[in-house]
């Protein structure tokens, strides 16, 4: 007879990030109020001492200032135990050398969950693919302590960094200015206006005569917005 797989619900996209304290390579952490006030990256790897999460671990660490200069802290998760936590690191240091990244420290919280009790939490357990792993689970999560973007991976695949600090700059962006990105965006590209509540402002649009606005139609206008202007308020959030 197949035994019964048991399933764990996931937060959703604008739910409040769900409470816990666990035990860090940082030391205890009350979750998400220790963060009020800053934006995370919630993340999750499959084992200590595996080769995509030792590559990926890296690339955390070497990105950590960049996430600090956004007002986001960086927060792991496995299922290994502590002490596991405190070797993996520590060789990753002494040991490993990966596209010019050596000697690297991870100063951020790296959390014990041998339990499983963060991870069903967060619906990081993925029976499909593993009843003994979390996936590559990444949660982005914001000041008042609201899930704004969640993104899985296989065990298989690692994470785009490149992507993740974008998802926090366009999140940040859109409700710096209340707009809107479009696909691909990057600082300095046209953003989008959100559509129009009034007849006149949605002939307007249609006419291309709202100012710096460029109108597709009633329902796609963009505009300009300055690299540098992002960057400038983005670094006065902090």
């Amino acid at each position: 007879m197949e035994q019964e797989q048991e399933y764990f619900a996931m937060p959703r996209i604008g739910d409040k990030a769900p409470e816990f304290t666990a035990e860090t390579t940082q030391g205890k952490i009350n979750f998400p109020q220790d963060y009020k006030g800053k934006w995370v990256i919630l993340f999750s790897h499959p084992a200590d001492f595996t080769p995509v999460c030792t590559s990926e671990f890296m690339t955390f660490a070497s990105m950590q200032e960049d996430f600090k200069e956004l007002n986001t802290e960086l927060v792991g998760l496995s299922v290994d135990g502590l002490y596991s936590h405190i070797a993996w690191l520590r060789t990753i240091k002494e040991k490993i050398e990966y596209k010019g990244m050596k000697n690297i420290e991870v100063t951020f919280p790296l959390i014990e969950d041998i339990t499983m009790e963060v991870s069903k939490k967060y619906g990081m357990l993925q029976p499909g693919e593993s009843d003994t792993k979390a996936v590559r689970a990444v949660f982005i999560i914001d000041p008042e302590a609201k899930i704004r973007t969640i993104i899985y991976y296989p065990l298989s695949m690692g994470r785009n960094f490149d992507e993740l600090k974008r998802a926090v700059i366009a999140l940040q962006t859109a409700d710096e200015f209340s707009i809107a990105t479009p696909a691909d965006w990057r600082p300095g590209d046209d953003v989008i206006v959100p559509t129009a509540g009034s007849c006149g402002t949605a002939q307007a649009r249609i006419e291309g005569k709202e100012g710096d606005m460029k109108c597709y139609d009633w329902f796609f206008c963009t505009k300009p917005l300055d690299k540098e202007k992002v960057e400038k308020a983005l670094k006065k959030k902090k």
